[in-house]
């Protein structure tokens, strides 16, 4: 059975609901799920029986890297590396692969070459014919050394002899070609080149000098491939077209300059290097036969060619040996290896190759791509900085909210990061450390707010008729500190580093704030954190409205109720979008499900079990409801019988929506949720891309699907009992972002 390898949002679960995720899916089994929930993998005694001298047991992280399709079967591929970035941006370059197919994957032959040189020979001419007329016979000897793995259809299979001129003479150095079939085999084969070296020096009339493996395992070449259309190569600022033109370039230089070749080739053996550890293969080997094999015409070049093929399409291969093995004792040995192969699934050290062959190949355009748009240091170190605070002390609870706040300052270092959990900074008197603790990641949070998911309602809300909401539970935080100097803003979360738009726009909201709660003469730093992105219909502004009247509750003393919260943040959202309906801020301050109607002020809160199972997804377009509201308002006073005859049936439906979901009818609200869908897109509030993600969640099992919030851009709710994981993995490989999944 083919399991599905897109698995979205996997590094927002802890490491607990990770595994749980794993094994639901079938990826891991019941007890590779315990080992793995363990503290250790590999034991000290095991461990002492592997090496000469241990003291203990050095650890890696284990990573997955999902969304692999590979010869047309899926893979969660294991890694053991300390790097985030490598993994983050392999599992993106497998998602953008997957859009053209995924990859295609020529598994290499099993073939290991072992060397034996003969030296102090008279006559080299002589000595090749003699051993050539000798193959059948030393082949012979060879096999009889391993008897085992002949049974197992491996063994010697020819030799081939060559020349070689030294300073003090002449060399004839004989190559023994084995089938080490699922092994790696350098003990195999350094077992048959040491068993016939005399054999051979004495056939040659000279000594044996070395008898041993070559690493340049040239008989064991994997070929991957990829195609990519060129619109999912693209990245903000940067078209599809102008993306693929500068990968291509940047292999043309790598070509042409092995300093940058070195750099080009590092960025292949990332990926392979840490799946060869996981796996318990020998990783020095590989980068040993990658660069020899770089190197192979005397110029040392990149190991992939990256070219645009007939159809426009980015095209990239990648050549090179990968001689590796999924047997043997230091594999049995090591129960981290046997999990790390359990969880490929692969049948045979050539898929196990090809595998590899292909995380190469991924890893190369992920940097590259990286590299030639935003520059590799962005996502880099942005992902950098959760080591750095893990290095500065934060605890487990803080590291996220910590390593948030380094990219923003520009250093990304240990110093930097001790200052928010108030130890003295680089500037060493603390000063600066202290104020940031008093509005830092550490500081306590004194104002939370839920983000909204409108079901069914949107825009015929803004004229009086009922909507039908949900909240996002805990979707913003806010803490203020009162401050003497400038005031600071800092805005972390789960969708990059905030706009200039928005930090402006928390600044203010909060001088708005303080004004009208009768403190506008003091300034207040704010802290910031949101996991739904603003501008995409999820009432982030609102939240964040509620979040900061809290706040200021909290600080000043003010002893304010929630309907006093609900009207400040009434009024903030009149500021930000002009005619609000007032569901987002009622929603955000109560954080709980409600039929709401604007025209009477009623709040209906619906009591339920639990959340439906909804896929709450963000295309690439920001949606602006005060544009949106103008838009559909200048539209109604045009034609205002037909726009209030849109807006009746759309009432109706949140109510009978309600009622639906209040009785626990899934079937009836999808059917209800598609219905409203084609009324927004009569409302004209949609976009091709809104129309593209509904499309794919209705496709992938979604009982219902719409827009959700004023449109234009920005989100999608889909209802998917049973099928979250199916809706949300679809979204995510069609180029969504998935924000949340609630319910089961």
């Amino acid at each position: 059975m083919n399991k599905d390898s897109r698995l979205s949002g996997l590094h927002r679960l802890s490491i607990a609901g990770r595994i749980d995720a794993l094994a639901a899916r079938g990826w891991l089994t019941p007890e590779d799920a315990a080992r793995l929930s363990e503290a250790v993998l590999l034991e000290r005694e095991v461990a002492d029986g592997m090496a000469e001298n241990v003291i203990g047991v050095f650890g890696l992280p284990f990573a997955v890297a999902p969304n692999f399709t590979i010869n047309g079967r899926d893979y969660l591929v294991p890694m053991a590396i300390e790097e985030p970035s490598v993994v983050a941006g392999l599992s993106a370059a497998a998602r953008l692969a997957r859009r053209g197919g995924g990859f295609a994957v020529r598994p290499p032959e099993s073939l290991l070459i072992g060397q034996i040189h003969i030296v102090d020979i008279a006559d080299p001419p002589a000595a090749r014919r003699a051993l050539e007329a000798a193959a059948d016979e030393l082949v012979a000897r060879a096999n009889a050394l391993h008897p085992s793995l002949v049974a197992r259809g491996g063994g010697a299979r020819a030799i081939e002899t060559q020349h070689r001129a030294l300073a003090g003479g002449d060399a004839v150095v004989l190559h023994l070609i084995v089938d080490t079939c699922d092994a790696m085999g350098a003990n195999i084969v350094d077992t048959m080149c040491e068993g016939i070296a005399p054999e051979v020096a004495h056939i040659a009339s000279g000594r044996a000098a070395l008898a041993i493996l070559s690493n340049l395992a040239d008989r064991a070449l994997v070929t991957a491939a990829a195609a990519l259309p060129v619109d999912v190569l693209a990245v903000a600022g940067f078209p599809g077209e102008r993306v693929r033109d500068a990968i291509v370039q940047a292999t043309d230089l790598a070509n042409a300059d092995p300093y940058r070749a070195a750099t080009h080739n590092k960025g292949v053996m990332n990926g392979i290097d840490a799946v060869a550890v996981a796996t318990g293969n020998d990783w020095r080997a590989i980068e040993a036969g990658a660069h020899a094999w770089a190197a192979r015409d005397g110029a040392y070049r990149a190991l992939t060619r990256w070219t645009v093929d007939t159809d426009g399409r980015l095209a990239g291969e990648l050549t090179m040996p990968m001689k590796v093995g999924i047997v043997g004792g230091s594999l049995k040995a090591n129960p981290g290896s046997r999990l790390a192969l359990g969880l490929l699934g692969v049948a045979s050290a050539g898929e196990l190759a090809a595998v590899m062959g292909a995380v190469g190949l991924a890893q190369n355009l992920a940097a590259l791509r990286a590299l030639v748009t935003h520059g590799i240091q962005k996502g880099h170190m942005r992902l950098h900085a959760r080591s750095v605070a893990v290095s500065a002390g934060a605890p487990p609870e803080q590291v996220d909210r910590v390593a948030a706040g380094l990219p923003e300052s520009g250093e990304i270092e240990a110093a930097r990061a001790r200052e928010p959990l108030g130890e003295p900074g680089a500037e060493g008197d603390g000063s600066l450390a202290r104020r940031d603790s008093a509005v830092g990641v550490a500081a306590a949070v004194q104002g939370r707010a839920a983000g909204k998911v409108i079901l069914l309602g949107e825009h015929a809300a803004v004229y009086g008729r009922h909507v039908l909401a949900l909240p996002i539970p805990d979707a913003v935080a806010v803490s203020l500190a009162e401050t003497e100097g400038s005031p600071r803003v800092h805005v972390a979360g789960s969708n990059g580093p905030a706009s200039a738009a928005v930090l402006q726009h928390v600044r203010e909201l909060t001088a708005f704030l303080a004004a009208r709660l009768g403190c506008g003469e003091r300034r207040f730093d704010v802290r910031l954190s949101s996991r739904i992105p603003p501008a995409m219909g999820l009432g982030a502004s609102a939240a964040l409205a509620v979040a900061l009247v809290r706040a200021f509750d909290t600080v000043l003393s003010l002893g304010l109720d929630d309907a006093a919260v609900n009207a400040h943040a009434f009024a903030c959202e009149e500021l930000a979008h002009g005619t609000p309906s007032g569901i987002d801020n009622t929603v955000a301050t109560f954080g709980r499900p409600i039929l709401f109607r604007k025209a009477t002020g009623v709040v209906e809160t619906l009591a339920l079990p639990e959340s439906p199972p909804l896929v709450i997804a963000a295309g690439r377009t920001r949606g602006i409801t005060r544009d949106q509201v103008a838009a559909v308002r200048a539209r109604f006073e045009r034609q205002r019988d037909r726009y209030n005859a849109l807006f009746d049936e759309i009432d109706a439906l949140a109510v009978a929506g309600a009622a639906a979901l209040g009785r626990g009818d899934l079937l009836a609200l999808g059917e209800l949720m598609n219905v409203c869908h084609g009324l927004l897109n009569a409302l004209q509030v949609s976009t091709p891309e809104l129309e593209s993600m509904v499309h794919v969640a209705r496709t992938n099992g979604a009982l219902g699907a719409k827009l959700t919030g004023a449109g234009g851009g920005g989100s999608i709710v889909a209802l998917a009992p049973g099928r979250t994981g199916e809706v949300a993995r679809a979204l995510e490989a069609s180029g969504a972002t998935v924000v949340a999944v609630m319910g089961r």
